[in-house]
């Protein structure tokens, strides 16, 4: 979740009111998955998070991916690429100006330029792992969004997708860490099978390849190729999580999880393993739930590779707004 400002002053803009979820986004389910009382923080209460140096920088090595396809493919070279990075970087700043804050005691700019150094290292590797002059994406940064049979909405942004000469679709998501091992690997293609489910529910078509390409690290590119029995599992899965995440906000039932993310997290002032407390739920109550009425959806395994592939257009899809940010965090 992005932290909000008022774009006239630069300071913290109002906590949004609290509402219920009306949909899920890959990260959203991944936030119930891994801590029910996160998700809510996130979701329901809205708690702001202060900027994050690694995440940002994730957030502008992506925006440099996808202008680089801007330019004619043989124009998408590493020199193209990095020229870019400073101006994402200052078109990001202004857009969002706590991000200043990253650098607070940096008079000569020493810790920025080290900062943008390491997002080049990530840019640069991204060449070893791929081609872009080799590369004709139909979509970059696309929103989708579907609704399914059961009413559950979902929704997301794809980094990249391509289409073969002869039709086959490949999803495409750009991650700045380093990749999971093989017991992690399932979880991290958790992400890319539901994008290809709302795909295949929104369009019709069911994507051939699934890739992650992790930037970190010495670089890898994980895949895998889906079929219908993967994505209606995944369908299942989200469908339960759903009526899952629905019993917590009747009842303001989020407990915490103790997980190996719990280091990194903003919220341990509110967290009760970690002696804090949540504020006062801000819904209304309905029943508490009987104790086995309350399973918890495991992730999925993954894994694969590929080529690459240009080729003919999807089919017209929505476009990225502001509100449609805001929605996919929810």
């Amino acid at each position: 979740m992005q932290h909000e400002t008022d774009r006239s002053t630069g300071a913290p803009a109002a906590p949004r009111p609290a509402q219920a979820p009306t949909g899920l986004s890959p990260s959203r389910a991944g936030d119930f998955m891994t801590c029910p009382l996160l998700y809510r923080l996130r979701v329901i209460d809205k708690l702001p998070e202060p900027p994050s140096s690694a995440a940002t920088r994730g957030t502008v090595v992506h925006a440099v991916l996808e202008r680089l396809f801007d330019s004619p493919a043989a124009e998408r070279t590493p020199e193209q690429a990095l020229g870019l990075l400073r101006p994402q970087w200052e078109r990001l700043l202004g857009e969002r100006p706590e991000l200043a804050g990253l650098f607070p005691d940096d008079p000569d700019g020493t810790a920025l330029t080290r900062w943008l150094g390491d997002a080049e290292k990530l840019i640069d590797r991204w060449f070893r792992l791929e081609d872009p002059t080799r590369l004709h994406p139909v979509e970059r940064e696309l929103y989708v969004e579907t609704v399914l049979d059961s009413g559950l909405l979902l929704r997301g942004y794809i980094d990249r997708v391509d289409v073969a000469p002869t039709g086959e679709v490949r999803l495409v998501d750009y991650k700045t860490g380093r990749a999971p091992s093989r017991d992690f690997e399932g979880k991290a293609m958790f992400q890319m099978k539901f994008y290809a489910l709302v795909v295949w529910r929104w369009k019709g078509v069911l994507p051939k390849r699934l890739q992650l390409v992790y930037l970190g690290g010495g670089g890898d590119v994980v895949t895998y190729d889906p079929d219908e029995a993967d994505l209606l599992a995944v369908e299942r899965k989200l469908t339960a999580l759903w009526e899952t995440i629905n019993r917590a906000v009747a009842t303001g039932d989020f407990p915490a999880t103790r997980n190996r993310l719990c280091d990194w997290c903003d919220h341990k002032a509110s967290c009760p393993e970690f002696g804090g407390t949540p504020p006062p739920y801000p819904l209304p109550l309905q029943r508490r739930p009987h104790d086995d009425e309350v399973p918890g959806p495991d992730v999925l395994p993954a894994a694969g590779r590929t080529d690459e592939g240009p080729g003919p257009e999807l089919p017209p899809a929505a476009g990225r707004t502001s509100e449609e940010t805001s929605k996919e965090s929810e």
